[in-house]
């Protein structure tokens, strides 16, 4: 729970306590200014949504909706509950809608809130909110809900940061290590490790401060089990940064092979559509086409590029090399070969050089018989899929192979995972100073010299969720969200 100028301002569902450094926390006249912003998207839908929050925000939305009801008003509605009405300015209704009353401290923001529910059409909405800050609310800023609810203690940032990677998730693992982070999960976990490391510390504190006194000593046994613990759990979460940073993020792929060995055809079958123009005539892709997929649970930022091999066209060639840096670039290589024909020198050429990378070879058109020297292709690459891009042959096994390339096969649904930079170097942070303890625990060093190493470990940790940060931090991590979340 957080307290603002000594008061407590709602009790957390599920969050966790913050200190911010300076009176960042103490700024009551402006967390109670009301805000107003659009929380749907920026185009036509059946539905759209302005929210309004502060302490006088339903006072503020009773100035622009007239319920329809003659014996209930908004400020006689009792929190999350709706009122059918109407949205209005000065120049008449705007819309019919529906109001939804939260009040504080049990809303989204720990504020009071109001939510528009009006029809989704642009003007309506745009209209609708003019109308609120005509009314005396104020637009919201890039994640200044969200930044509410941290402030009032209804989340950890590890929590107010997973709203934004709930919102992009592009996937079902995506979606689900968010929601179990914006519930709690990697919340409770980093209170779990720095639960063990403070009693631990407090221990060695007090036989350290306190010798004359009757206070048994912590063992080094005891004390490095506590520590191995820690070490074991933050190694584990820095483990799957990478594997869930693809869940998230995507990956960088690049389809590359020499011409006509069905590269166009492959990133038509990913894409589900007509993407790369297919002929049987040479050199026909000359540029890089993009397209984003999502292929299980990853997503693929796919570039199609020109086939790879010696040429004496000038406007061929220049394809070519763009299609050869953009491989050194990326960080999935798609080798593609014509599983019906030997390969040339241009084939081997690209094996050897996709080998050395991240990478999955694609022996294709296998509906048209094998000529290909496969023992030779399976001895260069880790991962080697049999496919036919004409018939929609193979997909599922490729697939399989790049869940194990990136490392999202190894990943199940109840994993924690770190959710961007700033929580892994936390992490790393922690577990430097962890690993720091257990030396110094090892070689026999004092008690407050393995002390001050964990109290490091601690800091990190508490850095991590937010309970323990600076206003530039919280600036940095809201400055990326959308207006209206």
């Amino acid at each position: 729970m957080v307290a603002v100028n000594g008061e407590p301002d709602g009790t957390p569902e599920g969050g966790g306590s913050a200190a911010v450094d300076g009176d960042f926390f103490n700024r009551r006249s402006t967390m109670s200014r009301v805000i107003a912003a659009i929380s749907t998207a920026a185009a036509p839908a059946g539905l759209g949504v302005i929210r309004l929050s502060g302490e006088n925000a339903i006072e503020v939305a009773c100035r622009f909706f007239r319920p329809r009801s003659k014996t209930k008003t908004l400020e006689e509605a009792g929190g999350n509950t709706a009122l059918l009405g109407w949205v209005f300015d000065a120049d008449g209704d705007i819309d019919e809608c529906v109001a939804l009353v939260f009040r504080a401290p049990h809303s989204f923001t720990g504020e009071n809130v109001v939510e528009l529910s009006c029809h989704g059409g642009l003007y309506i909405l745009q209209r609708t909110l003019r109308a609120a800050i005509q009314a005396g609310a104020r637009p919201a800023q890039a994640g200044e809900f969200t930044r509410r609810a941290f402030v009032n203690g209804k989340m950890d940032l590890t929590g107010a940061e997973a709203v934004m990677d709930l919102i992009s998730a592009g996937g079902r693992l995506a979606a689900k290590s968010a929601l179990v982070t914006h519930e709690g999960a990697l919340f409770r976990r980093m209170q779990g490790i720095c639960g063990h490391l403070t009693e631990a510390a407090a221990n060695l504190a007090a036989f350290v401060d306190y010798p004359d006194d009757d206070i048994p000593e912590l063992q080094p046994r005891e004390l490095e089990k506590v520590l191995k613990k820690a070490e074991a759990e933050l190694s584990g979460l820095l483990d799957r940064f990478d594997a869930g940073r693809v869940v998230r993020e995507g990956i960088d792929t690049v389809i590359a092979g020499r011409p006509n060995v069905g590269k166009s055809t492959l990133m038509n079958l990913l894409a589900g559509c007509e993407r790369s123009i297919v002929t049987p005539v040479a050199g026909t892709t000359r540029d890089i086409i993009e397209e984003t997929i999502r292929l299980g649970d990853v997503v693929l930022r796919l570039a199609d590029t020109a086939g790879q091999r010696s040429t004496t066209d000038e406007i061929e060639s220049i394809g070519v090399n763009r299609a050869r840096k953009r491989m050194e670039r990326a960080a999935l290589v798609l080798a593609v070969f014509d599983g019906s024909q030997p390969l040339d020198q241009d084939d081997r050429i690209l094996a050897e050089t996709a080998a050395a990378t991240t990478s999955i070879a694609i022996i294709n058109k296998s509906d048209m018989g094998k000529m290909i020297d496969e023992k030779y292709i399976r001895g260069l690459f880790k991962h080697t899929v049999i496919l036919s891009a004409r018939v929609g042959e193979g997909l599922d096994e490729l697939e399989r192979a790049v869940l194990e390339v990136s490392g999202v096969a190894a990943l199940n649904d109840t994993d924690l995972l770190l959710a961007n930079e700033r929580q892994r170097d936390c992490a790393c942070r922690a577990l430097e100073c962890v690993r720091e303890a257990v030396s110094s625990v090892n070689i026999g060093m004092t008690l407050d010299a393995v002390g001050v190493s964990i109290d490091g470990a601690i800091s990190a940790l508490l850095e991590l969720t937010g309970e323990k940060t600076t206003e530039a931090v919280v600036n940095e991590v809201f400055s990326r969200f959308c207006v209206g979340k």
